[in-house]
């Protein structure tokens, strides 16, 4: 039996990513649904420690899972992810959540997948 999320905002969300992304040939909004539809406990949980090292300057990252606050950043970068924890709400400035992303940028480019 395949299992998945039953949460029903995530499940909107991946709707509206489907609907969005069957315009376009992009496969970037493909691979992030996908991780989106796996159970919570299997979802990426990825620390601000980790995006500072695998990031550069005004780049743009998702994660499609939880962003936890151990470590810090020492650069702006842009981080999306489905939920961050209040610690790192702390730490990243600049945060937008998958929802907003969708918008702004439909096609999904220049934003690289971290976890």
């Amino acid at each position: 039996m395949k299992t998945g999320t039953t949460n029903p905002n995530v499940k909107n969300l991946i709707q509206e990513i489907k609907d969005a992304s069957a315009k376009g040939t992009s496969g970037f909004w493909k691979r992030i649904t996908k991780e989106l539809e796996k159970p919570r406990r299997n979802r990426r949980e990825v620390n601000v420690q980790r995006i500072n090292d695998n990031t550069k300057k005004g780049e743009v990252v998702i994660v499609p899972g939880k962003v936890l606050g151990n470590g810090d950043l020492d650069h702006d970068v842009t981080v999306v992810a489905l939920q961050f924890s209040e610690k790192a709400c702390d730490k990243i400035k600049n945060r937008l959540t998958i929802g907003e992303l969708l918008k702004s940028n439909p096609t999904g480019k220049d934003v690289r997948i971290l976890g």
